[in-house]
C-alpha cells in the first residue's frame, strides 16, 4: 500500500510556487538524529518508502526511525502521445513538498555513527542534497 492520502478535499492541484525556506518541521521534534533537506522539491511517496527501508534495514531492528514528510500533493500526468487540450491528466503519483531546512527523518535508539550511516544510504535515495543534524547535548 503505497503512501498517500485517504481522502483529499481536491482531485488535482496546481503546481503552485516553491519560495522561502521551510518555517515548520525544520527543528527535531522527536529523535536524537534527523536528516535535514538543503534544497527545495517534490519528494514521491516511492522515495520516501525507499528511504525508510532502507535505513530500517541498516538499523537491524535496533533504534525507531520516523518520518516526518507525508505526500499529500497529487501529480498528473496525460498518457504518452496524446493531443494538447482535453483537460488536465489523470493522477500519477504523490509527492511530498519540502523546503530548505526541512527535516526528512528521525532517528533514536542508536549510536551516532549508525545514525549517520543510516541516514547516509537514506538520502541516497533522494534527489537533492541533505544534512546529518545531531540534537545538542545540552538540549
Amino acid at each position: 500500500m503505497p503512501l498517500m492520502p485517504k481522502r483529499v478535499k481536491f482531485r488535482k492541484v496546481q503546481r503552485g510556487s516553491r519560495g522561502g525556506l521551510a518555517m515548520t518541521g525544520n527543528q527535531l521534534a522527536y529523535g536524537e538524529y534527523g536528516l535535514q533537506t538543503l534544497e527545495r522539491g517534490w519528494i514521491t511517496n516511492i522515495q520516501i518508502e525507499a528511504c525508510r527501508v532502507t535505513a530500517n534495514r541498516a538499523m537491524k531492528r535496533r533504534g525507531k526511525l520516523w518520518i516526518r514528510i507525508f505526500p499529500d500533493k497529487p501529480i498528473t500526468k496525460k498518457p504518452l502521445e496524446v493531443r494538447m487540450g482535453k483537460g488536465k491528466g489523470a493522477v500519477e503519483n504523490w509527492v511530498a513538498v519540502v523546503k530548505p531546512g526541512h527535516m526528512l527523518f528521525e532517528l533514536d535508539g542508536v549510536s551516532e555513527t549508525l545514525a549517520k550511516e543510516c541516514l547516509r544510504l537514506a538520502a541516497t535515495k533522494l534527489p537533492m542534497r541533505t544534512r546529518f543534524v545531531q540534537r545538542h547535548s545540552h538540549d
